[in-house]
């Protein structure tokens, strides 16, 4: 962890979650209140389940915000949901850059750094996602990867208050896979440099979290590495008792 730095704990619901899901969110927002002061708690629920779930977390500790956003504020693109709608919505996060859209959708660089201006602009946290390959690791091309991506996809205007990167390792999603603790601190120790050398102070205090395979069992040791901000959780957070239990590793740290 980051001296200074307060950590998030996200959870990424993906394609998973119908009306009555809800239960599952009150009883996360009612946990995380233990968590004040020490730990942000966000959920991100599938964009159908948006406005009832900030209606619902209204008044609570747990932060709620979307999967994804488009880069335009509106117009002629049929099924896709702007930065703007996500906030009328009342979440306050999104992701972007995630690498099953990367993958799937065919997203670019390019096109996530667009996505994080429009959340900038419509006043949204970014959470931008990086991460390389089974193939990019054994090729030996992992930090190339993510000073690329980094340079890439992190729009100009990224600071600590609307900015939050995330590092999930693509062969590490819902395989029950993880790198070893010293190959998550190499890798974010390198992201740190390469958001200071950039950003400066700005880049020196922006949350990186770890994602790919977190639980309850393995929560602790990844978050005790250095430059772990946080973490980015997939399946674990779809059960409320798993979530909290990963939540709960910074009020032990």
């Amino acid at each position: 962890m980051t001296p200074g730095t307060k950590p998030l704990v996200a959870g990424n619901w993906k394609m998973n979650g119908l009306r009555s899901s809800l239960d599952t969110l009150k009883t996360i927002a009612s946990g995380a209140a233990a968590f004040v002061g020490k730990t942000d708690v966000l959920v991100c629920p599938p964009a159908t389940l948006l406005r009832e779930a900030t209606s619902l977390c209204s008044g609570t500790v747990l932060r709620i915000g979307a999967q994804d956003c488009h880069s335009l504020p509106s117009g002629a693109h049929t099924g896709e949901i702007s930065a703007a709608m996500v906030a009328d919505c009342g979440a306050t996060f999104v992701m972007v850059g995630h690498s099953e859209r990367r993958d799937f959708q065919n997203e670019t660089d390019a096109m996530v750094r667009a996505k994080a201006v429009a959340a900038h602009g419509a006043g949204l946290v970014a959470i931008v996602c990086v991460g390389e390959t089974g193939a990019e690791r054994q090729s030996g091309e992992t930090l190339n990867v993510l000073k690329r991506q980094l340079a890439r996809s992190v729009p100009d205007g990224a600071a600590a208050a609307n900015t939050v990167v995330a590092y999930e390792p693509v062969w590490a999603i819902g395989t029950g896979l993880t790198p070893t603790t010293d190959d998550i601190r190499e890798a974010h120790a390198f992201m740190r440099a390469e958001l200071v050398s950039r950003f400066g102070g700005a880049g020196a205090n922006m949350r990186i979290l770890y994602g790919g395979s977190v639980k309850a069992s393995n929560a602790a040791e990844l978050m005790a590495i250095d430059n772990v901000d946080g973490a980015l959780v997939g399946g674990a957070s779809l059960k409320a008792e798993d979530f909290l239990a990963i939540a709960a590793i910074y009020e032990t740290l």
